[in-house]
């Protein structure tokens, strides 16, 4: 006899297997975690995407809404939600807030910010010749800058220009410190491709 497909709902026994794995997280064991995400980073991961309409901040939200079952684990309470409720209203809640972000990110203005990354590109002893290059440079810098997320372009203005750890922008932003790393790491793949193919 065939399997039946899966309901969009888990059922019964698979509802008491992730309360049990909650409690185990709850308590500190990552093995429960492993097998938690395994379980259903999947359907999570297709809600977020849902939200965001984008791998990448999917993967974020995602991310983010498992380090806050790691954290948050023991205030789940069984009799008030079925468990996949309670971790889609978390990764709704993240991918949401990842929205938000990616409307709210703000760098300097362009002519602003093509002054502090010439400053930034030119040598102290730097001559007229150098400056200009450093200017030319620093443009071609910032129209680069302007094709990343919000998100990512102001992870690296922070990190780069005012000289803020990966720590420090986690904290300043209000994020995870993955997923600080993970645009700024992302953000400078795409940042040195642009470059490359700028004559």
């Amino acid at each position: 006899m065939p399997a039946a497909p899966e309901p969009s709902f888990a059922p019964s026994a698979d509802n008491d297997r992730l309360a049990a794995w909650l409690q185990a997280v709850a308590l500190g064991d990552r093995q429960a975690l492993r097998a938690l995400y395994d379980h259903t980073a999947t359907k999570l991961f297709g809600l977020a995407l849902r939200i965001t309409g984008r791998r990448d901040w999917a993967e974020d939200a995602v991310q983010e809404s498992f380090v806050s079952i790691w954290h948050h684990a023991g205030d789940y309470r069984p009799h008030l939600a079925a468990p996949m409720t309670w971790m889609t209203t978390i990764v709704r809640n993240r991918a949401l807030d990842c929205l938000r972000r990616a409307a709210a990110a703000r760098v300097p203005q362009t002519v602003e910010l093509d002054e502090e990354l010439g400053e930034w590109l030119a040598d102290d002893a730097a001559g007229p010749a150098e400056l200009a290059l450093a200017s030319q440079q620093a443009r071609a810098l910032n129209r680069c800058l302007q094709r990343l997320e919000p998100a990512q372009r102001q992870a690296i203005v922070l990190a780069y220009l005012r000289d803020l750890s990966h720590a420090e922008l986690s904290q300043q932003l209000r994020i995870p410190l993955g997923t600080v790393k993970s645009w700024i790491r992302r953000g400078l793949e795409r940042l040195r491709a642009c470059l490359e193919s700028t004559p």
